[in-house]
Parts: structure tokens; C-alpha cells; sequence
């Protein structure tokens, strides 16, 4: 009876043993197919994700790329990429004037960085700094002045400027500037090294003088910049090199673009108040002045920027006899950084006015800016700028 049961026993445990393995089989026959399915599946998206990242049209794609760097073969004061078309020459910084009477300018609009100052009695001039695109006139060209100069440097540029009050031709003279000037003076080592067509008017071997402007000769000087790099080359300045403060990223998607549509500058009084408005389709600051659109003379197109800074520092009148102003350039101060309909608040630096300017956020990071032009103002204090 005994070995019965033990028999009827290892018959069952037999074929449970038989039953198991073949359920086991079964399951992983079931499991490799899961498993080959995902793996499939798996190489698919992954096929998906990189074409669509080859095409960068994805939006996590986009989301991803539009926080990083953009580096290589690119124009330094835009960080578009160098081409026929987009040079990469050696930063130009011209003086540009801003008064009414020289309004609408020429040549603003092609220029890849704008600076601008308060000067003296209130008006507000520019420092245009060309190097991925050369425009053909650029003016009215004005004198310089110490701080106008030391904004200049930062790009180690050729400077170009009809000449400055005598004081400053020392200052200038001690930034080290390969400099353009059709005046100069005889106590520095700034002398004339281009030629002045005279207020008569007409263009001249170097440079022009529209009559049509104002005979005081305060808003008829104009440039034309590839006869400024040939008077720079005989002078034997390099025409390649140069510095920049910028780093830069792709545009954010339109989608994940802010809604601040409004900047306001304040330098000074209402002639010189400038507004930027925010275009959120081709996301870009479209520029007015005074409540008048601010054009290009020869195109009558409106100027609009990629990006706007504001800087504040210390400004305040000389107190001499010509109401000069100091501007501080170098050290730190506040900053106000805006693209892609959205502002990030922060710092700018420098050393020396030898040294290109540093952007930072609040948390000390590099700001990456858009590719493209940007506009920079300088202001006395944060009471100076409003946004909404």
C-alpha cells in the first residue's frame, strides 16, 4: 500500500515537473517576444528622435537646443554662422549722432551692436559697431568722448570719430585705439589720418558732407565703410581680430516665448526716451524714439533689435564749462538682459576698459543671448528703465 502511494506520488510529482517546464517554456517564448516587440519599438523611436533632432523640429528638440551655446564658425558680435554673406571682420565702432536734427541716421540699421550714452545738454549718441555686415554710408558721424571710447574698446575695434574737444584726444590716446579721424591733435599722438571734404558739401575722396543736413556742420558728416577699412589698412591697422561680450543660443520656439511687449529707456528728456516693442512672430524689438518710429534714412525700414540691454551705472555732469559727463564703464553695475519676450535680471562687468564686458543673471551664470543685433543702453539707474 505504501509503495502504491509512493508510486502514485512520483507520478504526480513527474508530471508537475513536466507541467512546469513546459509552462516555463511557454512564458519565455511569450517573454522573448515582448522583449524583441520592445527592442523593435525601442530602435524605432530612436530612429524617430534622431532625425527629428537631425531636423531640430521636434519641440523637445528645440527646447533643448535653444538653452545651449552655439560656438564655431561664427560671426562674434552675432553668432550668426560666417558665410558669402555674414562676414566676421574686425569690429568698426563709429560715432553716430542722435539729435533730432540727424534723425532718421544712416547705416544704424545694419550695425551688429548699438551703444547708447547721454552726452552733454541731454542728447544721447551711439557708438555702432559693424562687423558681419558693411554698410555703405554710416552718419551723421560726431566727435567722441572718454566714456564713448572706452565702450569702444571693449571690442578692440578700429574706432572711427570726427575728432573730440581737446582734452579728450590724451584720454584716447592712452586706450591704445587703432583709430579713423579727420582731426586730431597736436598734443597727443592722435593726428588726422583722413580727409575731411569740408562743409561745402559733396562727397569727398574719404568721406562726405551732405549739405542738405545743416550748414553748422554738426549733422552732415557721413562715412562709407569700405573706404574706412581701405584707409585703415594703409594706416597698417589689421582688419581681421577683435573682442566680443557675447555668447549666444538659438531663439526659444515661439511657443515658449514671454509676453513682456514693452521697453522703455528714459536717458534724459522726452527727444531722447526710447521704446522697444516686442514682435513675438519674428521675435525681435521693434525701435521708436520720441514716439516717432526710428528709421533708416536711405530704406525708411524701422530698426528692430534680437536683443536689448540695459546697464546702469554711475553718471553725472563734470561740471565744467561744456557740461561734460562722466560714465562709468569698468567695475559693475545692474543689468537688464531682454529676449524672447522675457527679461533676466543680472550683471554687467569689466575690469579695465581694456577688457570686452562680462553678462551675467543673478545667479552668476553667462547670459546666452539671440542670434542677431542688439541694442544696448546705458542709464543713471533702474528708475531710468520700465518693462510690462
Amino acid at each position: 500500500m505504501v509503495k502504491k502511494v509512493f508510486k502514485k506520488t512520483k507520478v504526480l510529482i513527474l508530471f508537475g515537473l513536466v507541467l512546469v517546464l513546459a509552462l516555463t517554456m511557454g512564458l519565455a517564448g511569450c517573454k522573448k517576444q515582448q522583449v524583441v516587440e520592445t527592442i523593435s519599438e525601442t530602435t524605432i523611436q530612436e530612429e524617430e528622435t534622431s532625425s527629428d533632432t537631425n531636423g531640430q523640429t521636434t519641440q523637445e528638440t528645440d527646447d533643448k537646443i535653444s538653452g545651449m551655446e552655439i560656438t564655431g564658425n561664427i560671426n562674434i558680435l552675432t553668432g550668426m554662422e560666417i558665410s558669402d554673406k555674414v562676414l566676421n571682420s574686425r569690429p568698426l565702432a563709429i560715432m553716430v549722432e542722435n539729435t533730432p536734427d540727424a534723425r532718421p541716421q544712416s547705416g544704424l540699421i545694419n550695425a551688429d551692436v548699438v551703444f547708447e550714452v547721454v552726452d552733454e545738454w541731454n542728447v544721447t549718441r551711439f557708438v555702432a559697431v559693424f562687423s558681419s555686415y558693411d554698410s555703405d554710408l554710416v552718419g551723421p558721424v560726431r566727435s567722441a568722448r572718454p566714456y564713448y571710447a572706452e565702450i569702444a574698446r571693449s571690442f578692440d575695434p578700429i574706432y572711427v570719430f570726427w575728432g573730440t574737444h581737446p582734452i579728450f584726444y590724451k584720454v584716447i590716446e592712452n586706450l591704445g585705439l587703432d583709430y579713423l579721424s579727420p582731426l586730431g591733435d597736436k598734443n597727443s599722438s592722435i593726428t588726422a589720418n583722413f580727409v575731411d571734404p569740408g562743409r561745402g558739401g559733396g562727397e569727398g575722396a574719404d568721406a562726405i558732407r551732405d549739405a542738405s543736413r545743416d550748414v553748422a556742420s554738426w549733422h552732415t558728416a557721413y562715412v562709407r565703410l569700405p573706404r574706412m577699412k581701405e584707409i585703415a589698412s594703409k594706416q597698417g591697422y589689421k582688419l581681421e581680430g577683435g573682442q566680443s561680450s557675447f555668447h549666444f543660443k538659438i531663439d526659444s520656439p515661439e511657443s515658449d516665448r514671454g509676453d513682456i511687449s514693452k521697453i522703455t529707456i528714459d536717458y534724459s528728456i522726452p527727444q531722447y526716451k526710447s521704446l522697444f516693442e516686442y514682435d513675438s512672430k519674428n521675435n525681435k524689438y521693434v525701435k521708436s524714439v520720441a514716439g516717432s518710429p526710428s528709421t533708416d534714412r536711405e530704406s525708411g525700414e524701422q530698426i528692430a533689435a534680437n536683443n536689448v540691454i540695459v546697464m546702469v551705472t554711475d553718471i553725472k555732469n563734470s561740471g565744467d564749462s561744456d557740461g561734460h559727463m562722466i560714465v562709468r564703464t569698468t567695475q559693475e553695475g545692474e543689468a537688464f538682459y531682454f529676449f524672447d519676450g522675457k527679461v533676466t535680471e543680472g550683471t554687467w562687468s569689466r575690469s579695465s576698459a581694456l577688457d570686452p564686458f562680462t553678462f551675467k543673471d543673478i545667479d552668476g551664470n553667462v547670459v546666452l543671448f539671440n542670434r542677431g543685433n542688439t541694442w544696448v543702453g546705458v542709464i543713471s539707474g533702474i528708475d531710468r528703465v520700465d518693462y510690462q
